[in-house]
């Protein structure tokens, strides 16, 4: 007999939990109840773009990227993927979400980026405008024009509006469309992780579907 491999998690972790008690009519006003959150993270990506550039030489001289910067980053990502998930990008909870870069641990969705010790000189040179190429294509079809839960014909927010209509009329998110629309969203997370260089670890051509990141449920019960 052979030992099984054991499971290896991405540094990028996205879990989610669909609300059971989804609203049949609330998708449709969303966009308009999300404008106080639009305009700060307007503001956040500004803050989140020059951190980024100063994270860019702190890695090209010393190898680090500086906790400060790395959970500010980390807190702009989590906010955003939070209004996603309540918007366009998902509908799949109706829990407004909090104004904050912290973790929230009793929201239904989680982001997680495990902060590298060190990381690659070389690659910080390279991982943005050459490497990411090929996600970059990828990930347009995902997204189309699509920011910040607007929409703009992308694929993401194409599901996400089949799934409002399912609602509409159902008062159900058919949970394999639930499934596909968070292994899309989990792609473009870890893509955005990586060219913002806050981790080395290319992201995988694989869409790893469903709300619990793949790889969990085993590792739960190695810690049992």
């Amino acid at each position: 007999m052979t030992t099984p491999p054991k499971p290896t998690h991405h540094p990028v972790r996205v879990d989610a939990e669909l609300d059971p008690s989804l609203s049949r009519w609330l998708w449709l006003v969303k966009w308009f109840l999300l404008i106080p959150h639009y305009v700060v993270l307007f503001f956040l990506w500004i803050a989140f773009t020059a951190v980024s550039v100063v994270a860019f030489f702190s890695i090209l001289f010393t190898q680090h990227y500086p906790r400060s910067l790395f959970d500010f980053n980390l807190g702009v990502l989590r906010w955003s993927w939070r209004v996603a998930y309540y918007s366009y990008g998902a509908l799949a909870t109706d829990r407004y979400p909090p104004f904050s870069l912290g973790e929230e641990s009793g929201y239904p969705t989680r982001l997680d980026i495990d902060r590298p010790p060190r990381l690659s000189r070389g690659l910080v040179l390279v991982k943005w405008w050459l490497l990411a190429i090929p996600h970059y294509i990828v990930v347009g079809l995902f997204l189309g024009g699509y920011h910040l839960g607007g929409w703009d014909g992308g694929l993401i927010s194409v599901l996400a509006l089949i799934a409002g209509v399912a609602l509409a009329f159902t008062a159900a998110y058919p949970r394999g469309l639930f499934d596909l629309v968070i292994g899309l969203n989990r792609w473009v997370l870890r893509v955005a992780a990586y060219v913002a260089l806050m981790t080395d670890s290319y992201p995988p051509f694989r869409l790893d579907m469903g709300g619990t990141e793949p790889g969990q449920h085993l590792e739960d019960l190695e810690h049992l």
